[in-house]
């Protein structure tokens, strides 16, 4: 394996503050997180003490409001934490992304009273949450979801089975999105619902090609009993709690691509500077020094575009077609950086004893989850075309 020791990426950021939080993110990436993702990866070993150790950080609620404990930090800042994060492992930055898209609903649409009683632990408290809207038969076409809640009194009995949950089976709290009235959007509503919560329980983790040490299950709801108290937002809301949500979830997803890119970049630079062919170190060759460029254009060109739309999103402006633009950009980069990163450390690339391999399979996910690229694609036209069938 290659001394992988790049330089810090250039950024702008928006205050003095936000630049000390971001060393200290590069150096709890470095000293805790990247040493140990090969070997934890390839043993399935999903690490919670170091969620543990970001919480305790205050890194698992930097978008959220300080009275709750959380980092009142804007998306431009927490992007690029969660960049760092996933350059360093995978697992970690796209787990917080998650954390954080399970924390948006409440943090965004819960009560006064609400936010007060789980915020705080769900942001600095060690808690790890999980959001759950895809069903075995409802990914992309997520209004068509079957878990239902039935109301008995001030309760909600939930039932149904979710599936592709991150942090499925370990998460201390799951956002889940079930059918409380009529077909379609307009009968979906929110609810909080405790890990520990009696009839919940996670299946065996999905055997994936990446990412294996973030376990991903369905989440089954075997008459799950919540308060009312725990239903985020009005009945029938809830799909546009979901639809929020992903929105500012694809930016984080477009970060964490961006983040494994760049480490394929570094590795790949610092193999082509040691490796030596013909008399000469690869990287000396114009063939292979243009790939290199490539891949840096576009990885810049990813960066800016995530940052731009969350500057429109810190702005309160719109952003759905710049998040679905970005997520686009960043997850088709991160696949086609990755690839080309295997093909300059050639057959070496293809080993496990360098990373190379691991970002190019991990980079394959990040085209999927959070709506595909496909999707994304959908999502753009209608923006800029108008919708279907006008």
């Amino acid at each position: 394996m290659s001394d992988r020791d790049p330089q810090p990426v250039e950024r702008q950021l928006p205050t003095d503050e936000a630049s000390d939080l971001l060393a200290l993110v590069r150096e709890i990436a470095q000293r805790e997180i990247a040493p140990k993702a090969a070997e934890e990866e390839d043993a399935g070993r999903f690490p919670r003490e170091v969620f543990t150790l970001l919480s305790r950080s205050g890194l698992l609620g930097l978008p959220y409001d300080s009275e709750y404990g959380g980092g009142e930090q804007p998306y431009e800042v927490y992007l690029q934490v969660l960049e760092e994060l996933a350059a360093a492992r995978l697992t970690v930055g796209l787990g917080v992304s998650v954390h954080t898209l399970a924390s948006y609903g409440l943090a965004t649409y819960g009560t006064k009273q609400q936010q007060v009683e789980h915020l705080p632990a769900m942001l600095g408290g060690g808690l790890l949450g999980a959001y759950c809207l895809s069903e075995p038969a409802s990914g992309s076409d997520a209004a068509s979801l079957r878990t239902k809640a039935v109301r008995d009194g001030d309760e909600w009995v939930i039932t149904g089975t979710k599936a592709w949950i991150t942090h499925g089976g370990i998460a201390d709290f799951y956002t889940v999105m079930a059918r409380t009235g009529e077909d379609g959007p307009r009968g979906i509503t929110a609810f909080l619902v405790p890990g520990d919560a009696p009839g919940l329980s996670g299946a065996s983790p999905e055997k994936k090609m990446g990412m294996k040490g973030s376990p991903t299950a369905q989440v089954h709801l075997d008459g799950v009993r919540v308060g009312d108290d725990r239903r985020i937002g009005e009945e029938g809301q809830g799909f546009s709690i979901a639809l929020s949500a992903l929105d500012s979830g694809r930016l984080g997803i477009a970060a964490c691509a961006i983040g494994v890119a760049q480490a394929a970049l570094d590795e790949a630079v610092a193999y082509a500077g040691q490796r030596r062919q013909f008399g000469r170190p690869i990287a000396d060759f114009q063939g292979l020094r243009f790939m290199i460029a490539d891949m840096a254009t576009q990885i810049e060109a990813g960066r800016a575009l995530y940052l731009a739309a969350a500057r429109l999103k810190d702005a309160g402006r719109p952003f759905s077609k710049q998040a679905a633009m970005a997520k686009l950009h960043c997850t088709d980069t991160a696949m086609k950086v990755t690839t080309d990163a295997v093909q300059i450390l050639g057959g070496y690339g293809y080993t496990a004893d360098f990373p190379a391999e691991r970002y190019m399979r991990e980079a394959k996910v990040l085209q999927i989850v959070e709506g595909t690229n496909q999707i994304q694609r959908m999502v753009i036209a209608r923006h800029v075309a108008g919708p279907e069938g006008r």
